[in-house]
């Protein structure tokens, strides 16, 4: 009978726990706030020559270190051309730069991103020369080749006019780079790693370690606001483990902040901000001078002269029909938000009401100006 009971009343709770208004809206994946120390992506820079150009290259009279590359490469080839006049158009010099993803292995493709470093004018047309990539320890990770795509259009006439679409003097090579070392990050030997929350918060740090050990016990713990440590169970691998952990949700919290960007007058604010019991009027002053000059015109046969005599008149007009409105203590973001407009102020004037609630000490959040 109880195996009956349970059988019956385990799918009822299940739906009553689905049915609990914000219990899944408010919660976010691991995998979608917090990223595991060491697996990132690497930068990697490296410096080459695109050739096939229509006219459009560096000038190697203003470009020595074009010509210097060209020179040392025509050398290894096999041709000394040092001392020649040589005075073509059809090459740059460029800066070649990639993301080397975690866990690239050899012989994969990445993308690779190809920019100039002298006077040339487009590299459309262009190919990149083979090229190793490095990283920021001086090892080579990468080669990149193949035919530079700008995406933009320029044109110029012989009278000095031009029109350019977009930037010539960059591009990019899909699937260019070709990866040659691992970076070696080996984590199916690793005991424990370190989940990094992206926003930092105590409150979310132990929520994260809570859900992870709800399901798998003694599994993790909470370092600090930013980092929770993981030990995978000892019947499953750390990838494993990790596949399954990062898929666990959990409630976000974050702290109350304001966000103002006064230069194109955006506000945005977080649902924890609280507002004091305070009054609220605006209304906006506006004060014109019009001036109006006079001619005084003397007298016929008079000795007096022709004079322009100022006329000033200065208005005053204050915008009416805005009543002082009251905002309880306690109120949440969207009371706020409909106190504000119901005074019909514009997001500037919003930006200036929300600073002075804030010296008044009754806005229970930080205000970041951007």
């Amino acid at each position: 009978m109880q195996r009956f009971l349970a059988a019956v009343l385990a799918p009822l709770a299940a739906a009553v726990l689905c049915l609990t208004p914000g219990a899944a809206d408010a919660q976010s994946r691991i995998k979608d706030i917090a990223s595991i120390e060491g697996v990132r992506t690497n930068q990697l820079v490296g410096y080459g020559l695109v050739v096939g150009l229509n006219g459009t290259g560096d000038s190697l009279r203003n470009s020595p270190f074009t010509r210097q590359s060209l020179e040392g490469m025509m050398e290894r080839l096999g041709v000394n051309i040092r001392g020649a006049n040589a005075n073509t158009k059809n090459m740059a010099a460029v800066m070649v730069t990639a993301d080397l993803p975690a866990f690239a292995t050899a012989g994969s493709r990445i993308d690779v991103s190809v920019s100039t470093m002298g006077d040339a004018k487009s590299l459309l047309g262009g190919t990149l020369l083979v090229t190793s990539l490095q990283g920021a320890d001086g090892e080579i990770y990468a080669v990149g080749q193949g035919s530079v795509q700008t995406g933009a259009v320029s044109a110029s006439g012989g009278s000095g006019s031009s029109v350019t679409r977009g930037v010539p003097t960059a591009g990019r090579i899909a699937s260019g780079g070709v990866v040659e070392r691992e970076t070696g990050f080996q984590l199916a030997n690793m005991s424990q790693v370190r989940l990094t929350l992206r926003n930092p918060d105590f409150t979310t740090a132990q929520r994260v370690a809570g859900a992870i050990n709800q399901v798998y016990p003694n599994s993790a713990f909470a370092e600090n606001g930013t980092v929770v440590t993981l030990r995978s169970p000892a019947q499953m691998n750390m990838a494993g483990f990790i596949s399954r952990v990062e898929n666990l949700s959990v409630a976000v919290d974050a702290p109350a902040k304001v966000i103002i960007d006064e230069v194109n007058g955006v506000i945005v604010m977080g649902e924890a901000v609280r507002v004091s019991t305070v009054a609220i009027a605006q209304g906006n002053l506006t004060i014109s001078v019009q001036e109006t000059p006079l001619v005084s015109q003397p007298e016929p046969f008079s000795n007096g002269q022709t004079v322009v005599v100022p006329d000033s008149t200065v208005n005053v007009e204050e915008e009416l029909g805005r009543q002082m409105r009251i905002v309880n203590g306690g109120a949440s973001l969207s009371t706020l938000v409909n106190g504000l407009n119901a005074l019909g102020v514009s997001p500037r004037d919003m930006i200036s009401i929300l600073q002075a609630i804030k010296a008044a000490g009754a806005l229970q959040a930080d205000i970041e100006v951007m």
